[in-house]
């Protein structure tokens, strides 16, 4: 399929959907009873998920979520974020649209404040306002080669100027069955466009549909199947991987499901949940820090290739150090300070390219020949 007719396809299926409940359309999901009872019945019945993103969120954060629909996650992680928080929903489908905004004031009223808002954007291009751009293209209408152009730039500049969502200004990014649906060419796009709107130190939480097999082309070009979240889908292998070519750490699945939703020519298709965060660029510096990591596993290899093994004193920059310290690394790492601080303005570069042991000497500083006495026996044990 190509891009058109896969878009054409999703926002058909989908703006019927918006209109009356297709079941096929999703995966049963068990959301909190207690959270669901300020939405409409309409927004529950239109539905259409594999997981709930909304689970691992947190009080105060500025949720993005991707392919919102009708709204059901955003007005579930509208509460878990609390009236500090902030939730914004991107969909390309005006129908959905309409239903989650005619919708948002009424949660809002039943909750007791208003923090959830609905954009229309493509979720691969989410620089662009689609809305601010059917405006100019109503003032200024495609009549011929030179006016398509004159629109071509003015998109391009729409993203520079006014950007659907602006870089660097969410904590987390959430999808429920939606990623899937974009074709192939543009799924690169999609999650390096993920990786721009997050903060340092953000995440994604991100529900879909994963492949154990190849999807074959024949399957890939049938617009059924591709609506309906089958042939869309990523392996579950390359559906990790996306996520580590566009710059994120710390990936790991949170959930996965051990039946298959469906499978189709013996290839089965499941939803996982999958964590992953921004934060692991920028510079390498030297500070004497060590780690050791602490087991179970023999040894291990992070997403910059540092192999460890288990017990051992490595030496890692102060990016690395402080990255250990956080989720999801910081219970399996004990930490070594420096006996003499380095302060950054003074810290020279390291080399992270390479794994290397850390001596004893040199977190203490080379020149420490320092004797103590054995200190007291606890519990009439050695401590």
């Amino acid at each position: 399929m190509n891009t058109l007719n896969a878009e054409a396809a999703v926002r058909d299926r989908y703006a019927a959907g918006a209109k009356n409940a297709e079941a096929k359309l999703c995966c049963p999901v068990d959301y909190d009873s207690d959270l669901l009872k300020a939405i409409p019945q309409e927004v529950i019945d239109r539905d259409y998920g594999c997981g709930d993103p909304s689970r691992y969120l947190r009080e105060g954060e500025t949720v993005l979520d991707l392919g919102s629909g009708t709204g059901k996650i955003c007005f579930i992680a509208a509460q878990v974020v609390g009236a500090k928080g902030k939730v914004i929903g991107i969909d390309m489908t005006d129908e959905m649209l309409e239903v989650a905004r005619r919708n948002a004031p009424v949660v809002a009223e039943r909750v007791g404040y208003n923090n959830a808002e609905f954009r229309k954007g493509r979720i691969q291009d989410l620089a662009l306002d689609l809305e601010r751009l059917d405006a100019e293209l109503k003032a200024r209408p495609i009549t011929d080669a030179a006016s398509f152009l004159r629109a071509d730039e003015l998109a391009q500049d729409l993203r520079v100027k006014h950007p659907l969502v602006a870089s660097d200004s969410v904590d987390v990014v959430v999808s429920n069955c939606v990623l899937n649906l974009v074709e192939p060419k543009s799924k690169r796009q999609l999650f390096e466009e993920i990786f721009r709107v997050l903060r340092i130190g953000g995440r994604a939480v991100i529900s879909d549909i994963v492949s154990d097999e190849e999807v074959p082309e024949h399957l890939q070009n049938d617009p059924q199947l591709w609506s309906g979240c089958i042939s869309g889908a990523l392996t579950e292998q390359g559906f990790l991987k996306a996520f580590s070519d566009a710059g994120f750490y710390g990936i790991q699945i949170l959930k996965r499901d051990e039946t298959p939703w469906q499978t189709v020519e013996g290839i089965e298709f499941r939803s996982v949940m999958v964590e992953a965060f921004k934060g692991k660029q920028g510079p390498c510096v030297e500070r004497n820090q060590a780690v050791i990591y602490r087991g179970p596993f023999r040894e291990v290899l992070d997403d910059d290739n540092h192999r460890m093994e288990r017990g051992v004193r490595y030496a890692v920059c102060d990016k690395t150090y402080n990255l250990y310290k956080k989720a999801p690394y910081r219970g399996f790492f004990e930490f070594v300070d420096p006996l003499n601080e380095i302060p950054l303005s003074e810290a020279k570069p390291f080399d992270c390219s390479r794994t290397s042991i850390r001596h004893p000497k040199e977190t203490k500083g080379q020149d420490y020949k320092v004797t103590t006495e054995a200190s007291s026996c606890c519990d009439g044990g050695c401590c």
